[in-house]
């Protein structure tokens, strides 16, 4: 098995606990969501996240932790919200990301990775 093959099948058990949550599960993208990344495509997106998260989650002990991801207004905040990478909280309690440390590159490249993926499934529905 490969890296890729074996994040994908850890990827897939996080969206089965994430899809038993409440809270998680209500999130999905609007078809003005999904327009909206497949006019811009996914490259663009992905840029975005990476933008997103670099900005709003890389540092540890940011001031608005919690409050740092908008429920709407992008595909992926949306996302980030249905995959628990919205806040440093998020990161701890559902991928056991440390708070107390600036996220590593490592790290970043996963977060983007659960949020594309979910997004890439949302688009199919």
């Amino acid at each position: 098995m490969t890296f890729l093959e074996y994040q994908n099948m850890e990827i897939d058990k996080l969206f089965l606990k994430l899809s038993k949550s409440k809270f998680r599960s209500r999130f999905h993208l609007t078809k003005k969501d999904k327009d909206y990344v497949n006019s811009k495509g996914f490259d663009v997106i992905k840029s975005h996240a990476y933008d997103f998260i670099v900005k709003r989650l890389l540092p540890c002990g940011l001031a608005n932790d919690g409050k740092q991801t908008p429920m709407r207004g992008h595909p992926v905040f949306i996302a980030q919200h249905a995959t628990a990478t919205c806040c440093r909280g998020c990161l701890y309690k559902w991928h056991h990301i440390s708070k107390d440390k600036d996220l590593t590159q490592e790290q970043v490249d996963y977060i983007v990775l659960v949020i594309m993926r979910w997004i890439e499934k949302e688009v199919k529905l």
